[in-house]
């Protein structure tokens, strides 16, 4: 399948993708179908009864027979209310079981993705595949293919009787049909270019919206709030000239087809009632044909909004199959070697690594870290720090060389295993909306509650937690706002001890919280990394001097290595560093 989005009202390839995920409940798939040509021969019953109603029972003053009639019809007309009710509950309840199906296939492929799709993929890419384009992956089977079949069917079924019962009237009463498919056409065309247009619309509405509350204190701090209002304004105007001009289309092909239609039953009456007088044809015929032209009419004014349903369908069909098709980081099945009682040895053997082409972020990186070994990584900005431990965690993958844990190769490692023994420590905690437990927990059930109560306690972040409305049922808002830095940071601590991790990455885990919080923090590290390898990113060197060797880098390189005093005795990089951090303030 190609990459690029056909937007085919039927694209064959994309729409057998589509059906794969039918296969579980064919039974309901089949149920619909027999449904639909139900319907469809049900078309011109009532017209049929009404026909011999005034012909037989009505013309002839027969009470008792019209009686009957009127009960078959009655009878009927509900039969096939219900077969309605249970067309329309079956269609959508298929889309919903497919769609469901689709989400979480899809989601857990997301999930799954290395680092680089994401920093090359704005956040509500996967988000608009996730949620929205898949609601309108239902409306294939609610609003579009199957309702669709079905409407041709009752178009063939109707017409083929009409030509059975009376030819000349029926060529009478379709002579408009031309015309009403030529407009609904143009309207097809014309609205799904608006469609088109209002999605468009909506994606930069919702962008603006989440960007503007996501940064309101910049808003607000530097008194934007006008600005940002009158921008706000012309894209709401934008949005709504795109759905406006959906409405003018709509305004004017629903009466051209009314319009149409009424035509067609005045030359049914004109040309039926002068047979009727001549006794070439029955009252019940003219009234039948009337019936089915309302009737016929009805789907093929609708067909343009079912088929416009049906591409939008297929354009989100197309757009979530790229996803797919987009690697992830599943490995394939295969002899791949599990981490169990890892011992945390690290060594890193002549790697390179580069984001983009051969623009170097580490240049022939090697160093070892023993087991139980506190290693600490120093430098510049943009030195290739935090690169490292994105390499151990294989969020990418590295160009030349070799990483080893355990002296066993790190491509030959299953990742889902060799990230449960891993633990990191971010200098940004992130927090979900969810309750301090489950964040610390991210709801693995091994997890008890006394175990992170213990976990608190060792941290020494148990003081402040008790202090919380709840506990650890607080919920500290949508990425821990309701929190400080230095809290976020010890709950980030407790969850790295409860996982009871071989190998601990902290990367600049004090860079960015006051003095009080960085005496907790680090008697926090002294708690968690104690008896396991460790892997220190550090911008405050006070916080890794008691580190088993510091290594220092620059541009990718290393260029130092060794402990606290080493380092200061060489007077290189780390001296300079040292330095700059430490040395007195003058007085004034």
């Amino acid at each position: 399948m190609s990459t690029g989005v056909t937007g085919k009202a039927i694209d064959l390839p994309v729409l057998k993708r589509v059906f794969a995920f039918v296969s579980p409940y064919k039974s309901i798939f089949w149920y619909t179908v027999v449904l639909t040509v139900g319907l469809a021969l049900l078309g011109p019953v009532r017209p049929w009864l009404t026909q011999l109603t005034l012909d037989g029972y009505i013309t002839n003053s027969d009470p008792i027979g019209l009686l009957n009639m009127t009960m078959l019809m009655t009878g009927v007309l509900l039969f096939q209310s219900l077969l309605q009710f249970f067309h329309s509950h079956q269609t959508n309840l298929l889309g919903q079981f497919v769609i469901r199906d689709m989400r979480v296939k899809l989601f857990n492929h997301i999930v799954r993705f290395k680092m680089p799709y994401f920093d090359k993929t704005p956040v509500g890419t996967p988000v608009t595949r996730t949620v929205s384009d898949m609601e309108t992956i239902a409306d294939i089977f609610s609003d579009g293919l199957i309702v669709i079949i079905g409407d041709i069917l009752q178009l063939v079924v109707i017409i083929s009787y009409m030509f059975y019962v009376d030819w000349q009237l029926t060529l009478i009463s379709l002579s408009t049909l031309p015309l009403l498919l030529i407009a609904t056409n143009i309207f097809k065309n014309k609205i799904k270019k608006t469609f088109n247009d209002v999605r468009t619309q909506v994606a930069a509405l919702n962008v603006f919206v989440q960007e503007h509350l996501t940064g309101i204190k910049i808003v607000q701090v530097f008194n934007r709030e006008q600005i940002s209002f009158e921008n706000f304004k012309e894209i709401n105007k934008q949005h709504r000239i795109a759905n406006v001009k959906s409405v003018w289309y709509y305004s004017i092909f629903f009466p051209v087809v009314e319009i149409l239609s009424a035509i067609s039953i005045g030359l049914i009456v004109w040309w039926g009632a002068g047979n009727v007088i001549e006794g070439q044809a029955s009252f019940g015929t003219v009234v039948s044909f009337i019936m089915l032209i309302n009737m016929l009419f009805r789907p093929i004014r609708e067909l343009a909004d079912k088929f416009n349903t049906l591409q939008m369908g297929m354009v989100s069909s197309e757009r979530i199959f790229k996803v797919f098709d987009t690697p992830s980081g599943n490995q394939p099945a295969g002899s791949y070697k599990t981490a169990d009682n890892l011992k945390g040895k690290i060594e890193f053997r002549n790697v390179w690594f580069a984001y983009q082409n051969e623009d170097w972020v580490l240049r022939d990186v090697s160093f070892i870290a023993h087991p139980g070994e506190t290693l600490a990584f120093v430098g510049a900005t943009g030195a290739g720090k935090s690169t490292i431990i994105n390499l151990i965690n294989r969020f990418y993958d590295i160009s030349k060389g070799q990483i080893l844990i355990d002296d066993i190769d790190l491509y030959d490692y299953d990742v889902k295993s060799l990230r449960s023994n891993i633990a990191l420590v971010l200098q940004d905690v992130f927090l979900f909306s969810d309750t301090i437990e489950k964040n610390i927990t991210l709801d693995d059930p091994s997890i008890t509650l006394a175990q992170v109560q213990h976990g608190a306690r060792q941290v020494g972040a148990d003081s402040f937690i008790d202090k919380l409305p709840g506990g650890l049922q607080f919920n500290p808002g949508e990425r821990g706002a309701m929190l400080s830095m230095g809290q976020r940071q010890l709950i980030s601590f407790i969850r790295a001890y409860v996982f009871n991790p071989s190998v601990l990455i902290l990367d600049e885990a004090t860079s960015s919280i006051d003095s009080e919080s960085e005496a907790m923090i680090t008697h926090a590290t002294k708690v968690i990394t104690k008896g396991r390898t460790s892997i220190v990113i550090a911008h405050r060197l006070a916080t890794i001097q008691n580190a088993s060797k510091i290594i220092v880098m620059d541009q990718g390189k290393i260029v130092e290595s060794g402990n606290h005093q080493e380092l200061l005795s060489k007077g290189g990089f780390y001296f300079q560093l040292y330095e700059i951090q430490f040395k007195e303030v003058p007085q004034s």
